[in-house]
């Protein structure tokens, strides 16, 4: 290995990833976001539409850099095969928010690493969630928080959305967007220190 192989990008402009790896000790070394196009393909399952994304993402960035470790993540949710857009309107969240209400459903985290070698290794997380009944006011609420905004699902679980989970089932910083855990060991099992 070469002696810059040590260094970690992130292809994501996610904050909320960010703040995960700092939890667990890593900085990466420069945030390189991915532009790509997120559109689902016709029949496209919730986990392996997200597999894919980070895949491209993680790609993408390596076209560009050379000799250092390349970090990606994609999260989506969806009730049973729906799937949920990243919320850019209000009519976006509402409709979110109105499938989730007394709902369970899966949030599907995948993480996709390219190391200095060109090795690709990828993994996709899944936790359940449940949302209690939500009524009128409660989807207001939410809607007037602004939290939905580019959220996966049209939700933000580390934030007012919060109050509305009955149910659990997984990672829950996978449902913030990147499971530590596994990250962890991906990059650990890959000679990232």
């Amino acid at each position: 290995m070469k002696n810059n192989s040590h260094k970690l990008i992130l292809a994501s402009a996610s904050p909320r990833r960010v703040e995960l790896l700092k939890r667990i000790g890593i900085k990466p070394t420069e945030i390189c976001p991915a532009d790509i196009d997120e559109t689902p393909q016709k029949k496209e399952l919730p986990q392996n539409l997200a597999l894919r994304l980070a895949t491209e993402k993680a790609k993408k960035i390596s076209e560009e850099k050379d000799d250092c470790y390349i970090l990606a993540a994609d999260t989506v949710v969806s009730v049973s095969r729906v799937i949920l857009p990243k919320a850019k309107t209000k009519e976006d969240a509402i409709y979110c928010l109105k499938l989730l209400s007394g709902k369970r459903h899966r949030v599907y985290t995948a993480v996709a690493l390219i190391t200095p070698e060109k090795k690709l290794v990828k993994k996709s997380i899944c936790s359940k969630v449940k949302f209690r009944k939500l009524n009128k006011n409660d989807i207001d609420e939410y809607i007037n928080s602004m939290e939905w905004k580019g959220k996966a699902g049209g939700y933000a679980i580390q934030g007012m959305a919060e109050k509305y989970i009955k149910f659990i089932s997984g990672s829950y910083s996978n449902i913030v967007g990147l499971p530590v855990y596994d990250t962890i060991n991906m990059l650990n099992g890959e000679g990232y220190k």
